[in-house]
């Protein structure tokens, strides 16, 4: 398989970056989309050119470290991973456009990577439990029902990659943020701060600079885990009630 590809680089945060096109042969459809760009790396090095810079270390779906854009869609064409999206998803003689996430939050670092630490100040205002110290409880000492469980381990499979926030118009955060709300808010061991837990991650949120979401569920379309719309109403349902509840943010 041969493609043309216009990848975004960018030496550094300050430059301004642009599209350059390189020419490859001999892809396999049996490739994932990170080996074709080792692939292009391996031949640019043997060129003596720069390598493209790109996020990447499972390879396997879990860690959400691979992302970028892919012919305007965030991952690619499928709803899976880029380290998942395997090159028979293309054709022969393809044009494919490769760019880094696109958010004020996630500035570039460096051709496709960006910094997603803004993800990490959300999860550190709250993202936690409150447990004891010592031994861990036993299994069964603390009942959760099966609907509950299922709805938690259904938000605990975010990885958060930051495709929702490169798919939203808005660059919004709010499924990413939603789904490590609910994923605590809904367990009995998430209690103790479920009214300040949703106030300082929303807080932290917006203080990242994220925009506003405007629910063109653009988010949870490119959710590679399939983490539901419906999450942020219950975020915002969380959010109304520890409002009113006079919680208030900690700092």
């Amino acid at each position: 398989m041969n493609l043309t590809l216009r990848i975004w680089r960018q030496r550094s945060p300050e430059d301004a970056g642009a599209m350059t096109t390189y020419e490859v042969s001999g892809i396999s459809e049996d490739m994932s989309f990170l080996e074709m760009l080792d692939h292009l790396n391996e031949e640019l090095i043997l060129a003596g050119d720069e390598p493209v810079a790109f996020d990447h270390d499972c390879r396997e779906g879990i860690c959400g470290a691979c992302g970028m854009v892919i012919n305007g869609r965030a991952h690619g064409p499928e709803r899976t991973t880029t380290c998942q999206l395997h090159m028979r998803h293309f054709s022969d003689g393809d044009t494919v456009d490769i760019e880094p996430w696109r958010a004020a939050a996630f500035p570039v670092v460096k051709d496709l990577v960006v910094d997603r630490s803004a993800f990490d100040r959300v999860i550190g205002a709250g993202g936690y439990v409150s447990v004891p110290t010592g031994s861990a409880p036993e299994a069964h000492a603390t009942p959760v029902t099966k609907p509950v469980a299922d709805l938690a381990f259904e938000h605990a499979e975010c990885i958060g990659c930051g495709a929702c926030v490169a798919a939203c118009p808005n660059g919004s955060a709010m499924l990413f943020t939603s789904a490590k709300v609910v994923h605590l808010n809904v367990l009995p061991q998430g209690a103790p701060e479920r009214e300040s837990r949703v106030l300082d991650m929303v807080g932290a949120m917006d203080d990242q600079g994220f925009g506003g979401c405007t629910n063109t569920g653009e988010c949870a379309t490119a959710c590679p885990k399939g983490i539901p719309l419906q999450s942020i109403a219950t975020m915002n349902r969380e959010y109304l009630r520890a409002t009113l509840k006079g919680a208030g943010r900690r700092r």
